[in-house]
Order: C-alpha cells, then sequence, then structure tokens
C-alpha cells in the first residue's frame, strides 16, 4: 500500500505549477487528479507518475478504469 505521507506530497506534474494539482486516491490502484483528470496508475505500489501515463487514461470515467492497472 501507498504510504499515507507519500499520497498527501503528492500532486499532478501537469497541473502543480499553474494549479493545485491535488490527487485523489481511487480504489487504492489509481490517483486522478482533480484539476485535469488525468488519471495516474500505481503498480507494485508505486506510483506512476508520468504525464504521458496520466494522459493515457484522461478519456476514461474512474468507473471504468481497470482494477488493477494493466501493467
Amino acid at each position: 500500500m501507498v504510504s499515507q505521507d507519500l499520497l498527501e506530497i503528492l500532486r499532478c506534474p501537469a497541473c502543480v505549477r499553474e494549479k493545485d494539482g491535488l490527487l485523489e486516491f481511487y480504489k487504492e490502484t489509481w490517483l486522478i487528479c482533480q484539476d485535469c483528470d488525468r488519471k495516474y496508475p500505481i503498480r507494485d505500489e508505486i506510483p506512476v507518475m508520468l504525464i504521458d501515463e496520466g494522459d493515457k487514461w484522461v478519456a476514461v470515467r474512474k468507473e471504468d478504469l481497470p482494477i488493477p492497472p494493466p501493467k
């Protein structure tokens, strides 16, 4: 599981310079930006915070995200 301390400091890398970039921890497998709706998977307990990775999932509704995220 991702530590609570880490979750509190993580921000969306695409938004953090201009907005808050706050992330929603979703079903212990995704981090969803509250500003831009990019979705970052958590794989092997490691958040994949790459903008390109978040872009892949931006059009997917959070209810439709695969659990667990694909590798």
